[in-house]
Order: structure tokens, then C-alpha cells, then sequence
């Protein structure tokens, strides 16, 4: 709303009220606050394991021990909720290990759930990390011997996976393979399991992009051959992300995610405007990544970048916001 729109406000005073800055922060209309941030983590087998990430400065792969000294540090921080993404000992062509009773999330989630039950845990239902090739679903050959992945025989797995998650403990499920049809197996299996409660947090948007990359070194997820495209969204198509976003929905979502976020944020806007129901954005690796390297060449100031990029997040419509900068902004909030 413009000072056209408020009678008797001229326009004089409202420049005073944006030149100062206590002033500013009563008057400002979207505000950051750590209610809505989600912190993604790393974890791997071992014990007393730290591994840096170099594309991912001030966030590690973690094993079990060091995740739960993480989380203690997360929650007295005061943020709701973390993701875990899970790097096996060994991958096989079944990804056996995403939905393995003692598999690394399954021994994490029941960790944290024991250490920090009060913290938020949501698990990516996914099985690249876990196949040898590195894609997303089961791998099978085509009539014409080139490699495809099986979306109808990956859904039976993906469930199974969902299922395991939730047996350990896990408050939400966030599949993010973008196989048709994912949503609606794995709201069955869960029901069928005894865990109607259980929300699913659907990566219902998720187009194929090039900020991925950090991510990939992160979770030891490259694929193999190929690339994702096939089942990964076109970035050019805000229409069909759309449907995708009806169809999760209509499966059975109760979180619809948009990934990634900065150049999508029109598409964030839609699905809320559309939907209306909870909606997240995954800032992701790369978009982290090139703000921490512009600030270490003194190019901008990783604050202000941080804050105004996840505040962008928030002013499109995003109601919650998995970020690698959830520690930090809460630390800055304090300031």
C-alpha cells in the first residue's frame, strides 16, 4: 500500500519512517523469524565423524553421535525442525539401504527422537543416495538397451522406505523423487502401517536445475549416467508445476514444496495463491553456495544476502524454508 492510499499520510513522513531504521522494523510488512526454518543435515556411519563439506562452507557430513550433538545445538537455538538425508555404508541397484530397519536415518531419527524429542524430524524419502547408479528409482533397460528409470516398480519402494521412517519415529516424510503416483503409494502404505498421522511434506515442484551440484558432493548422489531430467521438472514450466502441485494434493500432500527457490518464485506465489495449504521452499545448495563464495571474495555481505534472499521466500508465500542458513539466521536474529 502506497502513501496514495493512506488520507492525511503525506508523503514526507513516510520517507522519515523508511529512513530509520528502529522505525522501519514497526512498519515492515514481512517479517523472518526461525518459526518457519527447517535445517538440513548430513549423516553417515561412524562414530565421532565431522566431514566438512568444501561447496557447502560451515556444514558437514555427520554420524550418528556428532547429528545428535548438532541437534542439541539446533534446538537451543530455537528452530522447529530438521531434514536428514542419509549416506549409507554400502549402495546396491535396489537401494536396499533407504528402507534397510537399521539403515543411517532410521538409527538417526531414533537417536534424535531419544536425544531431542521436543525437535521437529523430517526425513527425504528418496532413493539415490542409496543406488549405485545414483538416480532416484529402480533402473531398468528399454526395448531400445538404453537405461530408463522404472517409476511404477520404484513407488513399492519408496513406500517401504516412508514406512521404516516413520516406524523409527519420524514426524514427517518428504518425498523428493518426483515419481508419479509417489504421494498416493506411500499415504496408502503408511495407512495401512498404523501411521495415519504421519504428514507427508511432498517436493511437489521440483524441477531439474543446475544449483543442485553442491548438493550432489553433499549427499555422494551424482548420478552415474545421465541426468535427472526425465522426472525432474522442466524450468521452464510454471503450468505444469501447477498440475504437479493438484495432483500431490490430491494424493494425499500435506505440504507442497517448490525446490528451488530463488529462481521460482513466481511458482511459489502460484501455489499458494492456488492452494492455499502449507507451502515450502527448498533454498537450496547452490543458491547458498554462491552467496558464501561472493562474501568470501568480499564481493557482498552474506548477511544481508542470506536475509534477503529467504526473506524473498517468505514474501512469495513460503510458509516454511529448508535452508543451510537456519543456524545462522537464528543466530542473527539475536543480534
Amino acid at each position: 500500500m502506497s502513501h496514495m492510499d493512506c488520507p492525511g499520510f503525506p508523503a514526507t513522513r513516510l520517507r522519515r519512517l523508511r529512513a530509520t531504521p528502529a522505525l522501519r522494523r514497526l512498519v515492515r510488512e514481512t517479517r523472518l523469524t526461525t518459526d518457519g526454518l527447517v535445517m538440513p543435515l548430513f549423516v553417515r556411519p561412524g562414530k565421532g565423524v565431522r566431514r566438512p563439506i568444501p561447496s557447502m562452507p560451515g556444514n558437514c557430513q555427520l554420524s550418528v553421535d556428532e547429528l545428535v550433538r548438532e541437534a542439541r545445538a539446533i534446538h537451543k537455538l530455537g528452530l522447529p525442525a530438521v531434514l536428514l538425508f542419509g549416506i549409507p555404508d554400502k549402495k546396491d541397484e535396489k537401494a536396499s539401504g533407504a528402507y534397510a530397519k537399521h539403515g543411517i536415518v532410521q538409527s538417526a531419527v531414533r537417536a534424535l527422537k531419544d536425544a531431542v524429542p521436543e525437535l521437529g524430524v523430517i526425513t527425504d524419502v528418496c532413493l539415490c543416495e542409496y543406488t549405485s547408479h545414483g538416480h532416484c528409482g529402480i533402473v531398468r533397460k528399454r526395448r531400445d538397451g538404453a537405461l530408463d528409470v522404472d517409476n511404477d516398480a520404484t513407488l513399492e519402494l519408496l513406500a517401504r522406505s516412508a514406512v521404516s521412517h516413520a516406524e523409527a519415529g519420524a514426524d514427517i516424510v518428504a518425498p523428493s523423487d518426483m515419481m508419479d503416483g509417489r504421494v498416493a503409494a506411500i499415504r496408502r502404505a503408511l495407512d495401512q502401517h498404523g501411521f495415519e498421522q504421519t504428514p507427508i511434506m511432498s517436493y511437489a515442484a521440483k524441477f531439474a536445475s543446475g544449483f543442485y551440484g553442491p548438493f550432489r558432493e553433499a549427499a555422494e548422489s551424482l548420478p552415474r549416467f545421465g541426468d535427472r531430467r526425465t522426472y525432474q521438472m522442466d524450468y521452464g514450466n510454471a503450468e505444469e508445476a501447477l498440475r504437479e502441485v493438484a495432483l500431490d494434493i490430491a494424493e494425499g500432500a500435506d505440504i507442497v514444496m517448490v525446490k528451488p527457490g530463488l529462481a521460482y518464485l513466481d511458482v511459489v506465489w502460484r501455489v499458494k495463491e492456488r492452494f492455499g495449504c502449507p507451502t515450502a521452499v527448498y533454498n537450496v545448495s547452490g543458491e547458498f553456495g554462491m552467496v558464501k563464495a561472493a562474501a568470501k571474495n568480499g564481493w557482498l555481505e552474506e548477511r544481508g544476502g542470506g536475509e534477503g534472499m529467504l526473506t524473498g521466500f517468505r514474501r512469495a508465500g513460503a510458509d516454511i524454508i529448508l535452508t543451510y542458513w537456519a543456524k545462522d539466521v537464528a543466530r542473527w536474529l539475536r543480534e
